[in-house]
């Protein structure tokens, strides 16, 4: 019995210790202007109403010159919809939520980046879409968007 009880404790405490403690985190509301914050880690979100959406593109440009690669995801409606993300600095990972989403047909490879090593995208549901964005280094991100059309932006340096 007391075999049984430790196996359970061990089992609860050993995920614990891999989960992720996003009460601690700061929570940021992203602005539809860029603002030149760049953070490392934390919770943001777009604060929107749902509305329906759909993913087109994800197109990005590095430029030496400002210092950083801009990754855009392009969506088929005037403003993007409701955003939810994460992005964790221990794990060199920004993963991303877009509620009443769907991924569109054209999805293409990222193609070679300066910070990105890979991106994932998780249809949940044909209403929603997680996005696991791996970088290849500890990198700062600034999070913006842009209306007519939608467009999410995120600055990497």
């Amino acid at each position: 019995m007391r075999k049984w009880i430790f196996s359970i404790l061990l089992l609860v405490l050993t995920f614990s210790s891999f989960s992720q403690d996003l009460m601690g985190e700061r929570i940021r509301r992203i602005s539809s202007s860029k603002k030149s914050v760049y953070f490392d880690s934390g919770i943001f979100h777009n604060g929107g109403p749902k509305r329906k959406s759909g993913l087109k593109v994800v197109r990005h440009s590095y430029s030496q010159k400002r210092g950083y690669e801009r990754i855009v995801f392009d969506f088929d409606t005037k403003e993007i919809p409701r955003v939810y993300g994460n992005i964790s600095s221990d794990e060199k990972k920004l993963y991303i939520d877009l509620f009443d989403t769907s991924l569109g047909s054209n999805m293409n490879s990222l193609g070679k980046s300066k910070f990105v090593e890979e991106i994932k995208f998780f249809p949940i549901s044909k209403d929603s879409l997680s996005i696991e964005i791996t970088f290849n280094k500890n990198v700062n991100v600034d999070i913006f968007y842009l209306n007519s059309p939608g467009r999410l932006v995120f600055d990497i340096k």
